[in-house]
């Protein structure tokens, strides 16, 4: 019989990266230390939100990024070349399984209620994989709606990224600062009509790397985007009987 090779794991694939719970446990350490600032939203700063072989994994992903043929402005423009930790990239990747099933687990959820005010309960999870070439910029925005939590982290792998963070504003108008692009770091706020955010245009080289983590109501439409479409999180009873 002829011998069928098994690939080589990729990166993405290698068990090296941290169990379920120890990012669980990392997760925690990383949201109960952020940086807590209120101007001029509240918003916290996450200096380490996951181990850094986790971040490796997921900074070496293999999802090609995706060209912008001169069209940008909002990452819906783009929708068709999107990547998502979705039920299909979920088993394919290991790291992705084990990211999406520690933002799923309850007591995950439960911590960003505590530590933020938001009401997840019943919310459904989703974590976008983004990549950003020269030419991307982002016009301001809230995310107001049915997101109820807004996580960016960071997977800088280039030097000279260190410019690349989101752009925090006082309104739509009005830029207040900008969170450091730094590998592992993340920003975290709870979408509200104050919580104005993009990336101003500049020029950079390289791919401008990140994951999106959202909590969104059971309004969201586009269900193949969701990392487990039919599984709502739930923490709120573990949040009020701890």
């Amino acid at each position: 019989m002829p011998t069928i090779e098994t690939p080589a794991p990729t990166a993405a694939a290698s068990p090296a990266f941290a169990d379920v719970e120890a990012l669980k446990a990392g997760i925690r350490e990383g949201v109960r230390g952020g940086a807590r600032s209120d101007e001029p939203y509240r918003h916290w700063t996450i200096a380490d939100i996951f181990d850094p072989a986790t971040t490796a994994a997921l900074a070496d992903l293999p999802f090609p990024a995706p060209e912008l043929g001169g069209i940008s402005g909002a990452r819906e423009l783009h929708n068709d070349t999107r990547r998502y930790f979705d039920p299909a990239n979920i088993a394919a990747f290991p790291v992705c399984r084990q990211v999406a099933e520690a933002f799923q687990d309850p007591e995950t959820v439960a911590l960003f209620e505590d530590a933020t005010g938001a009401d997840l309960e019943g919310c459904c999870l989703r974590i976008e994989y983004a990549q950003d070439l020269g030419g991307f910029w982002l016009k301001p925005h809230t995310d107001l709606g049915v997101k109820k939590l807004t996580l960016l982290v960071y997977l800088a792998d280039e030097a000279g990224q260190e410019d690349l963070g989101t752009d925090i504003y006082r309104d739509a108008e009005t830029w207040a600062k900008r969170s450091p692009f730094v590998r592992g770091a993340a920003l975290l706020f709870v979408p509200s009509d104050r919580t104005w955010h993009g990336f101003e245009p500049r020029p950079f080289a390289g791919v401008r790397k990140s994951v999106i983590i959202n909590y969104v109501t059971s309004e969201w439409r586009a269900r193949e985007q969701l990392a487990y479409p039919d599984a709502p999180v739930r923490a709120a009873s573990i949040r009020r009987t701890a």
